[in-house]
């Protein structure tokens, strides 16, 4: 994956806003969706209620998948879209977590709306550090990259 590549990863994870969130449910594959941020260093940022299955799911099987596309245009057939498939591990971010002023952060300067949101008792904040990732920019286009390579693309402004 060369730098124009890795640029073109980075500015489809910076537009988007929601991702396809894959957990484990009961022992089967469960896909829902969530808003994400990204946190600096590219972790990605959630904002979900204990009300939704996703976030049990996180808690007892914190192995999750996420799956971010480009719009879809009616000239690019569905199956040149580009993608980032990242394979990442969900950690629970309350108050006292490190990291948490930061993920708050970068949550609420996408969506600033959800402000009431982090006052509701049953929603919390989880960052999902990527473990790998595919990014696949169109037809015969597709890389596997590791965690640390993402963490170097995205820290390239």
């Amino acid at each position: 994956m060369d730098a124009m590549q890795a640029q073109a990863m980075r500015q489809l994870l910076e537009r988007q806003e929601v991702a396809a969130l894959g957990t484990l449910h009961k022992g089967e594959p469960y896909v829902s969706m969530v808003p994400y941020a990204l946190a600096p260093g590219g972790a990605f940022v959630i904002h979900v209620s204990r009300l939704a299955t996703h976030t049990r799911d996180m808690e007892l099987h914190p192995g999750v998948s996420l799956l971010v596309t480009e719009e879809r245009t009616p000239e690019v057939p569905p199956q040149a879209l580009p993608r980032v498939t990242v394979q990442g591990q969900a950690v629970a971010c309350g108050p006292e977590a490190p990291l948490y002023a930061a993920a708050r952060e970068a949550y609420l300067s996408r969506f600033p709306n959800s402000q009431e949101m982090f006052g509701f008792a049953d929603f919390s904040l989880f960052v999902i550090e990527p473990r790998a990732l595919r990014v696949v920019g169109g037809f015969a286009q597709a890389w596997s990259i590791t965690a640390a390579d993402y963490a170097r693309f995205m820290a390239v402004g």
